[in-house]
């Protein structure tokens, strides 16, 4: 069904009012392009080419009559009147999504759009398999997963739920601790036995140090808790660093140096015996698994499904034991 909306423009010149009838098609389209970082990654989510974005784009504006996107950078930049479309757009599409999934819901029913973002390394190994299960329970619902090195700085406006892991980010949505993560020092036995234990943060500059570039943060200051409540941070030399988590693994596995990684990347092969747990009187800040939820108004049934989905898959936490805990357990969040 395609529905047809009267949206208002003023010409900040003239004052004067004009309306255009806007379908609920061309809003899909604006959503789309509002996602993307230029017209050829626009015609990728819109299953099209990209000549036929760009027809679709000027057909738009010949029949709003204003200009809706600034050409030649390469990158979609919209103008003042493609922003108003944007926001009115979106609007529109949550109020039409809501009610549809509101009449779905008194029917028992869970479907829609379910839109997850999430670290690469920990989305593929324990995000995919909840979703896996989530998909077969609720059928009806279609799910996009995206896994980058840092999810948070996606458009937040477009994704249902983003899982972080890590400093907490300057964000504007509510933030749903759903388990614990400590961050652990960690060598082989092999470097172990070739370079010597550290029994002391600042030893760790005598050592090579595996850096994992991620979430903008400050990679190569590591800081630490000792005892008596010492605080210390050490500015490590990075002999080798990576982006991706599973190579930095793979290297300190090897042999390679010391890491300073999340206890859900490490402790299976801590439990075996390929890594070892350095100076355990020093600890660093922990790192939560955390969910990053967009305004309650905004929030569909299906999210808040999965939410319970994934507050069930980590309550206990998958990497821990059972005698280490969980902790407290997490409440349920306010609708």
């Amino acid at each position: 069904m395609t529905l047809n909306v009267k949206i208002q423009f003023t010409n900040n010149k003239s004052h004067i009012k004009s309306f255009l009838m806007f379908t609920s098609d061309d809003m899909i389209f604006i959503a789309a392009l509002s996602r993307s970082s230029s017209l050829a990654a626009a015609a990728r989510l819109l299953n099209v080419t990209p000549p036929a974005v760009t027809q679709r784009l000027r057909a738009l504006e010949a029949r709003t009559g204003v200009h809706l996107v600034d050409r030649g950078t390469g990158e979609i930049i919209f103008t003042e009147e493609g922003e108003l479309l944007i926001d009115a757009s979106k609007r529109i599409l949550q109020d039409i999504d809501s009610v549809s999934e509101l009449l779905r819901e008194r029917k028992g029913v869970v479907s829609g759009q379910l839109h997850i973002a999430g670290p690469t390394g920990f989305g593929r190994r324990y995000l995919a398999p909840v979703i896996e299960s989530f998909s077969t329970l609720h059928p009806q619902v279609t799910i996009t997963l995206n896994l980058s090195d840092n999810p948070a700085h996606l458009k937040s406006d477009y994704w249902d739920l983003i899982i972080h892991i890590g400093e907490t980010p300057t964000h504007p949505f509510q933030l749903v601790t759903l388990a614990p993560n400590k961050r652990l020092l960690c060598a082989s036995p092999e470097y172990l036995q070739k370079h010597g234990t550290p029994q002391s943060p600042r030893d760790l500059v005598k050592h090579n140090c595996l850096a994992l570039r991620e979430n903008d943060e400050d990679v190569t200051m590591w800081r630490f808790s000792g005892p008596d409540n010492n605080n210390t941070a050490v500015r490590i030399t990075a002999g080798l660093s990576c982006n991706d988590g599973d190579v930095i693994l793979e290297w300190a596995l090897s042999g390679m140096g010391i890491i300073l990684r999340s206890e859900w990347d490490v402790a299976d092969v801590l439990a075996r015996g390929n890594l070892v747990h350095l100076m355990p009187d020093w600890v660093s800040p922990d790192a939560p698994v955390v969910a990053l939820l967009g305004p309650r108004r905004q929030r569909t049934a299906r999210a808040r499904f999965f939410l319970e989905s994934l507050r069930q898959a980590f309550d206990p936490a998958p990497w821990r034991s059972e005698d280490e805990g969980c902790g407290a357990s997490i409440p349920a969040i306010a609708e």
